[in-house]
This record gives structure tokens, C-alpha cells and sequence, in this order.
């Protein structure tokens, strides 16, 4: 439960509170609804050093300034964006009222992805105050999935050696060749890609990805508008990153890949934020990766979900399988769906 002291910490604020009421909490993050005299505002709790806090709302900024709907960021009563309180750090925003665009229907998709592209093309030009400690991620591809694969790998050999096998370890043992020799191809595209060039080309005009685009960081007003939440991963990054986190989540919501879904969201995203079929073959490669499964064998060997029982890990490891391998025909028709983009 949470123990800070809420009052004190809203006394630092211009409002008069009347309730308080906690959305969600851990110890070192937590949300919660405050009623107002003049409205709802959010108050958060997080543990990001102040220097990143800086690049965050410094990037809030510059998008809200080029068109990008976010929360109003309320000042202190002295005029700061955030207040610093036993080590960490609270931010007030306005409350949006709305509901989330779904993700799951056409009209959703094409709404947030073309939101997607336009938040993209508002970043572009963006350069951090020098005061602040500027998250990027450019560049870190490779590195990132190297280091992921060696880590799965020693997992699948350990479970080989083993001398008897839960039911997923069965699984792993007969699945994790096929998937290991994907990870092996997709990082040999991604060498032989657009990439590097391309990161080399966005240090200059620099681009921010927001990390998880999707329908609950989301709010659709009744005024047909669309607010961006949740900016705390935000981070200097090829647009790419975010296109392929909705589409694995579109396809994973569906049980499976569909080339004509894959189709459209492109077109969408190309309609709002072109680009050109070389940096779009740079997607191809990060696709082709099996994220899903890679994220679920890290999860059962590093046993990360405690609560969750044999079964569970099963199931969820037999449902990726299945949505991984349907991405196959989406993989080798990839070029031609970029050639009608």
C-alpha cells in the first residue's frame, strides 16, 4: 500500500484537493486520480533520475509544440515540472477523459498507426537540453539481439543436458533450433540492411520512439482527438522500433500474422510519416525475429512470473509458437508489400 505522504506532496501544487484515489502502485511507481476544484488531474510516482526526467519532458514538450496531443504538464506553485520528494519524483498532469482506440478493428488500427506516423514526424529535429542525460537507442540492435541469443542459447543447452524434461522443456528441446536458425538469419539481414546508414542519418535530425504505442497509452476524446500517455520509455530511435511492437501486438491479439493486415497498418504508417523502401526493409529483419518466443523462454528459465504454474508457461509458449510461425508468408511477400506501399 502506498505510504507516502499525499497531501504533503500536493501541497506543492496551485489546486485544492478534494479526493484522492489510487489507480495502481508499486514501490517505486505509482498513479493516482486526484479530484479538484477545477477538475481530475493524474498525480505519478516514479524513480527516473532527475537528469532523464529532464530529456523526457523536454521531449514532451517539443511534441506537444508540432501537433502531438499529451497531458499538460501542471506546474509547482514554484514553477517546476516536477517535485522531488525522498528520492523520487512526482509528476502532475491534467486527466484526459476518453476511451482507448482498439486495436483490434480496422478503424482502430488505421487511427493509430496513422497517429503513430504523425508522432514520428513531430520529433524529428528534436535535440535534448544539454542538462539532461538523453536516452538513445540507436544503433543497438545487434548488440542487444547477440547478447539475447547467447543467453537462450546456454538456456537450450543446459535443458539438453539435463537428464530428464519439464513438458515446456520438451518443447524447447524440438522448437528451439528452428527458432535459434531465425534469430541467425534475421540478424544476418539486418547486417546487410539500410541500418546502420540510416542510424547515422537520424543522429543528425534525431527521431523518438515511444516504446509501446497501443491502445492503453491511448485516449480517444470525445472530440475525435487523440492523447499520447505514458512517455517515461521515451528515447531517441528508428520509427521502425515502434511500428514493429504494434504489429507484434495487432497480430498477437489475433492468434496469428495476416499479410492483408500487415499491409494496410504499412499503408497507413506510410500515408502519415513516408519511408523509403530501403528503411522499410530494415522492418523486414526486425520481424523476422522471433520476439514473442525469445520472450517467453527468457521468462520461464530466468523465472520471472513466480505465481504462474507449469501450465500456464505451456500454453503461452505453445500460442507464440503458433503466432511465430505464422509470420512466415508475411516474411517472404515482405517485398512485395513494400513495393505497393
Amino acid at each position: 500500500m502506498p505510504t507516502e505522504d499525499l497531501k504533503k506532496i500536493l501541497s506543492h501544487y496551485p489546486i485544492d484537493v478534494i479526493s484522492i484515489k489510487n489507480e495502481n502502485y508499486k514501490v517505486k511507481k505509482g498513479v493516482w486520480w486526484i479530484e479538484t476544484s477545477k477538475g481530475y488531474k493524474i498525480l505519478k510516482k516514479n524513480s527516473i533520475p532527475k537528469e532523464k526526467l529532464e530529456f523526457i519532458i523536454a521531449a514532451i514538450e517539443y511534441l506537444v509544440n508540432n501537433g502531438i496531443n499529451m497531458p499538460k504538464i501542471i506546474e509547482s506553485k514554484d514553477g517546476k515540472k516536477y517535485v522531488e520528494i525522498d528520492g523520487a519524483n512526482y509528476m502532475l498532469n491534467e486527466a484526459i477523459e476518453g476511451v482507448a482506440p482498439s486495436s483490434k478493428t480496422p478503424d482502430g488500427q488505421k487511427r493509430i498507426v496513422t497517429e503513430l506516423g504523425k508522432f514520428h514526424a513531430a520529433s524529428k529535429g528534436f535535440q535534448p537540453p544539454s542538462n539532461c542525460n538523453p536516452s538513445i537507442l540507436l544503433g543497438t540492435f545487434e548488440n542487444k539481439v547477440s547478447k539475447k541469443m547467447k543467453k537462450l542459447n546456454e538456456y537450450y543447452l543446459t535443458e539438453k543436458n539435463n537428464s530428464s524434461h519439464s513438458e515446456f522443456g520438451e518443447i524447447i528441446l524440438k522448437e528451439f533450433p528452428y527458432f535459434y536458425s531465425l534469430m541467425e538469419r534475421s540478424l544476418k539481414e539486418h547486417n546487410n540492411s539500410y541500418y546502420s546508414d540510416w542510424v547515422n542519418e537520424v543522429k543528425n535530425i534525431n527521431c523518438l520512439a515511444h516504446q509501446d504505442f497501443i491502445d492503453g497509452n491511448l485516449i480517444l476524446t470525445d472530440s475525435n482527438e487523440i492523447f499520447v500517455l505514458d512517455p517515461d520509455s521515451l528515447s531517441i530511435e528508428l520509427p521502425i522500433k515502434d511500428i514493429r511492437k504494434f504489429l507484434n501486438k495487432v497480430m498477437k491479439k489475433r492468434g496469428g500474422w495476416d499479410i492483408n493486415v500487415t499491409k494496410n497498418i504499412l499503408s497507413w504508417y506510410q500515408e502519415a510519416n513516408p519511408l523509403k523502401p530501403c528503411e522499410w526493409e530494415v522492418l523486414k529483419s526486425t520481424i523476422m525475429y522471433p520476439h514473442l518466443f525469445a520472450g517467453i523462454m527468457s521468462k520461464y528459465y530466468q523465472k520471472r512470473e513466480t505465481s504462474w504454474q507449469e501450465a500456464k508457461y505451456v500454453k503461452k509458449l505453445k500460442d507464440v509458437i503458433l503466432i511465430e510461425r505464422s509470420k512466415e508468408p508475411v516474411i517472404n511477400n515482405f517485398d512485395k508489400i513494400i513495393s505497393s506501399l
